[in-house]
Order: structure tokens, then C-alpha cells, then sequence
């Protein structure tokens, strides 16, 4: 469990693994999807998460450069995890409203 919650213990890098299960999003689009992430938070988060072998990072030459993010299969990995914790937390709001 401690080795998990190293890995993906943070608020934001949750959001981005929930995000990009889906497929490839460019920055833009990560960053508008998740909210009030700043970007010097999402790109610190991204480089962590690319460093751990969760995340796939490709720079297109391009004049402005794009850059496209991806979960590997190592992060895809992940899913069932997520999938729990979506669970748990419709189960936790549906109790609130009994």
C-alpha cells in the first residue's frame, strides 16, 4: 500500500490517471479538464509520474512544439484501483443521502 500511495498518493496525480485512462491528451487539454490545477503544479506532477513510468511523454517538431501525454501500461495498470476508488466514493455520497 505504501509503494501505491507513493506513487499516485496525491489529489492531482489521481485526476491526471483518471484523465488519460481514456488515451493520449495534450497539456491544454489535461490542464482544462482537471481545473484548478496551476501549471507549474501539473507539469511537476507529470514529470514525477513520467519519472515513475506511469506517464508516456511525446514532444512532436513542431513550431509551437506539441507536446501529448499517455498512460503506459504500467499506469494503465492502474485502472482497477481507480475503478475501486469510483466505487467506494458513489457508495459514500449514496449513504450521505439516505
Amino acid at each position: 500500500m505504501e509503494t501505491t500511495l507513493s506513487l499516485i498518493g496525491d489529489k492531482w496525480k489521481v485526476l491526471i490517471l483518471r484523465d488519460l485512462l481514456p488515451g493520449t491528451k495534450r497539456f491544454g487539454e489535461l490542464k482544462k479538464s482537471i481545473g484548478s490545477v496551476s501549471q507549474k503544479v501539473l507539469t511537476a506532477q507529470l514529470r514525477d509520474m513520467e519519472a515513475s513510468g506511469l506517464v508516456d511523454r511525446k514532444v512532436y517538431a513542431e513550431v509551437p512544439p506539441r507536446v501529448e501525454y499517455s498512460l503506459t501500461p504500467l499506469g494503465r495498470s492502474l485502472k482497477p484501483i481507480l475503478d475501486a476508488m469510483w466505487d467506494w466514493g458513489e457508495g459514500y455520497k449514496e449513504s450521505l443521502n439516505r
